[in-house]
């Protein structure tokens, strides 16, 4: 079995001072089902589903992934337990009993499970719940945790022109990235991302979200690292979402590309969004 980790992003759990209006915007213009957990709200659609506690706003709770059976989980542990690593169990109705939570050294929990729950509503549009990104103050610090550690494959890296990290690409099967850390000057979830189909989904998603009168913020575009086509919003806490398409699909052997910091990195048709 390799040593480097097979999985995908099942869900996220975010936190807002208003569980509810946060799922309503969700239920709404993501098309997805909203049931109650007491205070709590849980979203779901096919292949996408999210979590909403209470809490500080725009706030990343856990980040959920899945690995595909038990021998991937149980060789996960012992990589863990072999890198010293504080095990949490973690219960959650989207995985089967026996997942495990630990913390990266920013304090973000990353919970690995085996999916539990089937998604029977159907979406208006396609985007399957597909990356997370955080910023962090020290991107350096991340990398070897989710690389070594965790065994995330590293996809493509930014660096200034001293050399020095400004983000970083990850992978977890054969996309270019299932998670990213741009260096910033806190450490806060930066945005998450649905991916689509095609250059076809993405203008009918702009379509779907004008007809909402929710105003586009960045995009559309083409990213450098992933190649991926983009449009970023807002949520109505100010959280930033991602509807992406055509994402590169990596070979085992690719090597690793260095991109410049500088705007045509972060967007190849124009204006990029520098976090730092």
């Amino acid at each position: 079995m390799s040593d480097r980790l097979n999985a995908h992003l099942h869900y996220l759990q975010l936190s807002s001072e208003r569980p509810a209006a946060l799922a309503d915007f969700y239920g709404s213009v993501m098309h997805m089902k909203v049931q109650a957990r007491g205070a709590d709200r849980l979203c779901r659609s096919v292949q996408r589903r999210l979590l909403i506690t209470r809490g500080r706003d725009r706030g990343l709770v856990a980040a959920g992934y899945a690995v595909p059976g038990v021998e991937d989980l149980d060789a996960l542990t012992q990589r863990l337990r072999h890198h010293a690593v504080t095990l949490e169990k973690a219960e959650s109705e989207l995985f089967l009993p026996g997942a495990l939570s630990v913390r990266d050294p920013d304090g973000n929990r990353i919970i690995f499970g085996i999916a539990a729950m089937d998604d029977d509503t159907p979406d208006a549009l396609p985007a399957r719940l597909q990356h997370v990104v955080v910023a962090s103050r020290n991107a350096a610090r991340l990398l070897p945790f989710y690389q070594d550690v965790l065994g995330f494959t590293l996809s493509d890296r930014v660096e200034d022109e001293t050399g020095a990290l400004r983000a970083v690409f990850l992978r977890s099967d054969r996309e270019h990235h299932s998670f990213a850390c741009f260096q910033a000057s806190e450490d806060r979830l930066d945005h998450h991302c649905y991916e689509t189909a095609d250059w076809n989904l993405i203008r009918d998603w702009a379509d779907r979200l004008a007809t909402l009168d929710i105003p586009l913020k960045w995009g559309p575009g083409r990213h450098g690292p992933g190649n991926n086509l983009f449009l970023f919003f807002h949520d109505c806490d100010g959280n930033w979402l991602e509807i992406s398409a055509e994402l590169e699909v990596v070979a085992p052997d690719r090597p690793v590309t260095v991109w410049p910091h500088a705007q045509r990195t972060l967007n190849r048709w124009g204006d990029g969004l520098l976090r730092s």
